[in-house]
């Protein structure tokens, strides 16, 4: 069973040297790539998308798929209820969602290939970020990720702004691999799920106390004043010297500049507002041998202000639906309570000010769970069928996608695989899945290997 622990925290300091030309590219590359961004940059959409990243692997069966006909021990412990949508029946501990059904739409039929082998949690991970399998290291990016390859090719449409903002921390398959330290996710460390002051570090900087963090000198510089306190300007690289100039210079707009700090700033909603996602205390099962819940609602607001302020991707870390035992009860008085109200209340408030139609939100997680209820009660790694929640973004609410047999083992009609899901992002942000990049390996690779967009959302 996997540990249901928290990622060490990772260095800020590798995002305020964004500018810097590592990772083994030669000038060509460089000056390639500072093209293409700024072709990306003329024709992108102003678009954004929420990842709601349900690592552990939500089970089909317990939440979007109920399986009412089957015997128990398939169906499980829960019952099914009608949503406003006929035909469509949730989990009993939905009531919310049901409710708002013909805001948001089911994709049943997703499966993992079997070219890809008994994908597990960090491997699936992989998968689902980046459309690669993992490389040796699972929990390493050998291909960047989704939010990678967006700051790579939106970051400069708003300089105040991180392009991709992973909330609270890094996660294995969230990676920018070889995409260089521009494209790397701006992760917030402080965690609004804890029940704390909600701080994010080294925002809101002044010139004066940049010092106190060794700093100075490279702040300076990027603002180009003069030589005498400032660092030398990157000299005979043209178009990408200029690059390099842009990247300090978000760095810089970001530790300093105020629109970055108030987006951050929790502390500015309503409390009616923050009520509204919820307010609950983190769920522990008193069982080192199951997974809890922290308040990831007040995550999911924080990625509502960041994408208002001008964020392109957020992803949301939703940790962890591994239900390996008494999975039931783990839902029951934990999970499915606490994602009711905070996933209602996320679409809610984009529709209310004016963000749904711009805005995808895409709830998933690397894997699904067995048909077959264990011995424990709870349902075991299942990559063979899963379910996806999509809103917004011009999704067609109250529609479900492809089917499960009767089982709930495979899927058995309009079967789709991650990278579709990959590709519905891509396409809503711009971003064009043939374009191809070379490694420092000297091979070149697309951002997306294959995948269509999922149609049936939208027509």
């Amino acid at each position: 069973m996997v540990s249901c622990t928290k990622l060490p925290k990772l260095d800020r300091r590798a995002f305020l040297h964004a500018g810097a030309l590592g990772m083994g590219l030669g000038l060509p590359e460089l000056l390639f790539r500072e093209a293409k961004s700024a072709e990306f940059r003329r024709n992108a959409p102003q678009n954004s998308v929420i990842l709601l990243w349900m690592r552990g692997g939500p089970s089909q069966h317990d939440l979007w798929d109920p399986k009412p006909d089957a015997p128990v021990e398939y169906r499980g412990e829960f019952s099914s209820i009608s949503t406003t949508i006929p035909g469509i029946r949730l989990c009993e501990y939905a009531p919310l969602a049901a409710a708002r059904m013909n805001q948001w739409a089911i994709v049943r039929s997703l499966a993992h290939r079997n070219e890809d082998g008994n994908v597990g949690h960090s491997d699936g991970d992989q998968i689902c970020f980046t459309g690669y399998r993992a490389g040796p290291m699972p929990d390493v990016n050998v291909m960047p990720s989704c939010g990678a390859w967006t700051a790579r090719f939106l970051s400069d449409l708003d300089p105040g702004m991180p392009a991709y903002v992973m909330i609270p921390r890094l996660l294995p398959g969230a990676g920018h691999a070889w995409l260089g330290p521009q494209s790397r996710a701006y992760e917030t460390l402080a965690d609004p799920a804890e029940n704390r002051p909600f701080v994010v570090p080294n925002l809101g900087l002044s010139l004066g106390n940049a010092k106190s963090l060794g700093e100075r000198t490279y702040l300076l510089g990027a603002l180009d004043l003069p030589v005498s306190t400032a660092i030398p300007k990157p000299s005979g690289l043209g178009e990408a010297g200029e690059g390099l100039a842009r990247y300090q210079k978000k760095a810089l707009d970001l530790l300093t500049g105020d629109r970055a700090r108030m987006a951050f700033d929790l502390a500015r909603e309503p409390i009616k507002v923050r009520e509204r996602y919820g307010m609950m205390p983190a769920f522990d099962p008193k069982d080192v041998q199951r997974c809890g819940a922290p308040n990831w609602a007040q995550r999911m607001l924080l990625a509502r202000r960041l994408v208002e302020a001008g964020v392109r991707l957020v992803t949301v870390d939703c940790r962890w639906w591994d239900f390996h035992k008494q999975g039931f009860d783990s839902q029951k008085r934990g999970f499915l309570p606490r994602w009711d109200l905070a996933y209602t209340a996320l679409l809610d408030d984009l529709k209310d000010r004016g963000l749904l139609d711009s805005t995808l939100v895409v709830a998933w997680g690397e894997i699904g769970r067995t048909p077959r209820v264990n011995e424990q009660a709870g349902r075991d790694h299942w990559p063979h069928a899963l379910s996806a929640a999509f809103a917004g973004g011009g999704v067609i609410g109250g529609r479900v996608v492809g089917s499960t047999d009767a089982k709930g083992t495979a899927p058995k009609d309009l079967p789709k695989i991650p990278h579709d899901v990959l590709a519905t992002i891509y396409r809503h942000l711009g971003i064009d899945t043939a374009h191809q990049e070379t490694a420092p390996t000297g091979r070149p690779f697309p951002v997306l290997p294959l995948g269509k967009p999922i149609e049936e959302l939208f027509v």
